[in-house]
C-alpha cells in the first residue's frame, strides 16, 4: 500500500469499477462546474449572452479537460498507493483553487487564480506520468514521457498567457486548447494506453450523473429563492416540473445504450471522450438556464421570456443531439429509432417560443421522447455496436 511500482493495468481485468477516491475526485470537481454555472446565470440574466457563453465555454474547458485527463490516466495506471493518492489530492486542491478564480475570470478577465489552480492540477498529473514512465519500458515508456512533456509545454503556455495583451488572450486561449487536445493524439500515436472500456464508460456516466444532480440543485436554489420572496407557487410550479422532467429524460436517454461496447480502441474512444465536452457542458448549462427562467418569471432578470426560455431549450437540444451523435445512433435500428432524438431536439427548440410555459412543454416533449424510445426498443431491439474485446467483462 505505501508504495508500488506503477505499471499499466490490464484491459482484461474483470470487475473494474470506480474507486472511492475517483468518486471523491468527481464530487470536488463539480464545485467548479457549479461556479461556472452560477456565473453563466448572472451573465444571461443581465442580458450579456455573448460574454457569458464565451466565458462559460472557456472556464468549463479547464474543468472538463483536467477531469478527463485524470480519468483516462487512472483507468490505465491507478495503483492506489500513498504517492498516487497524494498526487490525486493535489489535483483536487488545484480544482478548488481554479474554482475560486472563476468569478474573476468571468467578471474581470483576470485568469491569474484560475491558471494557478489549473497548472497545479496539471503538474501533479505530470508527476504521475513521469512515475508511469519509470515503471514502463519500450513504447509504453515513450508514450508516458510524451504525455509528461506535452503537459509541461502546455503549462508554460498557460502561464505565458497571463502576460499577453487582453486583445490577444482569447485567440491564444484557443491555440492552447488545441495544443492540449493534441497531446493524447501525439502521445498515443504508436502506443495505446491500456484504459479499461467498462471503467471509462462508468466514470463518464458517474460524472454525468453528478452534473445532472448539480443541475437539479441549481434549479432548486432558484425556485427556493423565489419562494422566499413570496412569489406565487403557480408561477414556479410549471418551471420546476418541466425542469425535473428534462433532467429525468436526460438521465434516461444517456444511459439507454451500453456505451462501453463502442470503446474498443482510440479511434472510437477519443472522439467519444472529447465529445463529452458538449454533453457535460450542456448538462450543466440546463440548470443555469432553469435559474434564468425562474429569475425572469419573478422579474429579476433583464431579458425577454423568449431569451430566458432559450437558456434552457438550447442546452437541452445540444445534450440530446450530442448523446445521439456520440453513441445512441450506433445502437438504433431503422429510421424511426434514429429520428427520435434529432426530432425531439428540434421540438424542444420550438418550445422556446411557447411563452411562460416553455420549460414545462419542453419537459413534456422530452418525457414523450423517452416513452416513444421505450416502445420502439421493445418492438425492435437495439443493435449492438460490437462486442468489447474478450475477456473484458462488465464489473
Amino acid at each position: 500500500m505505501a508504495y508500488r511500482q506503477m505499471t499499466a493495468r490490464s484491459r482484461q481485468e474483470a470487475h473494474r469499477a470506480a474507486t472511492p477516491l475517483e468518486l471523491f475526485f468527481d464530487l470536488c470537481f463539480v464545485v467548479a462546474v457549479a461556479q461556472a454555472g452560477r456565473q453563466l446565470v448572472h451573465a444571461l440574466a443581465e442580458g450579456h449572452p455573448g460574454s457569458g457563453i464565451t466565458g462559460y465555454l472557456f472556464v468549463f474547458f479547464g474543468v472538463w479537460w483536467a477531469w478527463m485527463n485524470f480519468t483516462w490516466f487512472a483507468s490505465a495506471y491507478d495503483v492506489d498507493d500513498v504517492p498516487y493518492r497524494v498526487m490525486t489530492l493535489v489535483q483536487i486542491a488545484g480544482v478548488l483553487v481554479y474554482s475560486a478564480g472563476i468569478p474573476r475570470a468571468f467578471d474581470d478577465g483576470d485568469w491569474t487564480v484560475a491558471v494557478v489552480g489549473y497548472v497545479l492540477m496539471r503538474l501533479a498529473l505530470t508527476v504521475e506520468w513521469l512515475r508511469a514512465a519509470r515503471g514502463e519500458q519500450g513504447a509504453a515508456r515513450s508514450c508516458a514521457l510524451k504525455y509528461a512533456a506535452g503537459l509541461l509545454v502546455c503549462q508554460v503556455g498557460w502561464v505565458a498567457l497571463l502576460a499577453a495583451p487582453d486583445s490577444a488572450k482569447q485567440w491564444l486561449f484557443l491555440v492552447l486548447v488545441l495544443a492540449e487536445l493534441s497531446v493524447p493524439m501525439i502521445a498515443e500515436r504508436s502506443h495505446q494506453t491500456p484504459w479499461h472500456p467498462h471503467h471509462i464508460a462508468e466514470r463518464y456516466g458517474l460524472f454525468t450523473i453528478i452534473v445532472l444532480g448539480e443541475t437539479i440543485a441549481a434549479a432548486t436554489v432558484g425556485v427556493q429563492s423565489a419562494l422566499d420572496e413570496h412569489e406565487e407557487l403557480s408561477t414556479l410550479l410549471p418551471i420546476a416540473a418541466g425542469g425535473l422532467l428534462l433532467v429525468y429524460a436526460a438521465w434516461w436517454i444517456y444511459f439507454a445504450v451500453p456505451a462501453h461496447e463502442r470503446l474498443t480502441s482510440n479511434r472510437e474512444a477519443i472522439p467519444w471522450g472529447y465529445g463529452h465536452y458538449v454533453i457535460l457542458g450542456s448538462a450543466a448549462a440546463i440548470g443555469a438556464g432553469i435559474e434564468v427562467v425562474v429569475e425572469q418569471a419573478v422579474g429579476k432578470a433583464h431579458v425577454s421570456t423568449t431569451a430566458a426560455n432559450a437558456a434552457v431549450t438550447i442546452p437541452v437540444a445540444l445534450f440530446l443531439l450530442s448523446v445521439w451523435l456520440l453513441h445512441s445512433r450506433h445502437f438504433k435500428r431503422g429510421a424511426a429509432q434514429q429520428l427520435v432524438l434529432p426530432l425531439t431536439a428540434m421540438a424542444i427548440l420550438a418550445c422556446t417560443f411557447t411563452g411562460s410555459r416553455a420549460v414545462l412543454w419542453a419537459g413534456l416533449v422530452a418525457a414523450l421522447a423517452v416513452a416513444v424510445g421505450v416502445v420502439l426498443s421493445e418492438r425492435v431491439p437495439p443493435a449492438s455496436a460490437g462486442p468489447v474485446p474478450e475477456p473484458v467483462r462488465e464489473g
